[in-house]
């Protein structure tokens, strides 16, 4: 029966990526909504209007989120904002933990962070294989000499890239590698479309037609 199948592909097409799309809708409502827990009981949406209104804690964590931006980009909550780190930055574990955090999210969320320059072609997991990396950075001081040291003596001028290798189809885990720049090679698509074609596992290819007028990003030079 050919179009049963034919249909049932085409079903499957059209519910998967739907069905997919409102669980995570969902679970972010879901997630959002338990920020009204920090408000006192009788402030509760579901005691003052006498029924679930479900993504009022959307709305909450994002005025929120708005309120402390607000707040921490005036003088005095800027004021705060530091000492609030100097007090973290005292506590021996929360100390390790909380820099980290901060450096990646400053990286991240930072209106001049460009956590992922560029999408890169590396070897991975050993010589002859493939994969798609994103260029984060470049090593430097002590770390770039060992890394230079492993080598001939002709290769103590290597410069080398950190690069962050994804999994698929979560591009949320994967590995943090050093490569020689020299074996990395620069793609011309762009970080999006990388992961993009990451995430669909390599079902989605870069390069489909552009809207009427886009320019092709250019690649960073290595």
């Amino acid at each position: 029966m050919p179009s049963l199948r034919k249909w049932l592909l085409s079903g499957l097409l059209v519910l998967v990526p739907l069905i997919t799309t409102l669980w995570v809708l969902e679970w972010v409502v879901f997630t959002l909504d338990k920020t009204l827990n920090i408000l006192p009981v009788d402030w509760h949406p579901d005691q003052v209007f006498g029924v679930h209104v479900p993504g009022l804690g959307v709305a909450f964590a994002l005025i929120v989120v708005l309120s402390i931006g607000a707040l921490a980009s005036n003088f005095i909550g800027n004021r705060l904002v530091n000492w609030w780190h100097a007090l973290l930055h005292r506590i021996p574990v929360v100390r390790s933990i909380y820099s980290g955090v901060k450096q990646v999210s400053d990286t991240l969320f930072s209106e001049k962070g460009n956590a992922f320059r560029q999408a890169l072609l590396v070897q991975w997991p050993h010589p002859g294989m493939w994969t798609i990396g994103f260029l984060t950075g470049s090593p430097s001081g002590d770390l770039l000499r060992q890394l230079q040291a492993q080598g001939s003596p002709a290769s103590m001028a290597d410069e080398f890239h950190s690069v962050f290798v994804p999994t698929t189809p979560n591009p949320t885990g994967g590995y943090f590698v050093l490569v020689r720049k020299s074996d990395c090679v620069a793609l011309q698509m762009s970080v999006d479309e990388a992961l993009t074609h990451i995430v669909s596992m390599g079902v989605i290819v870069p390069g489909g037609p552009k809207p009427f007028g886009a320019k092709p990003k250019p690649a960073v030079p290595l």
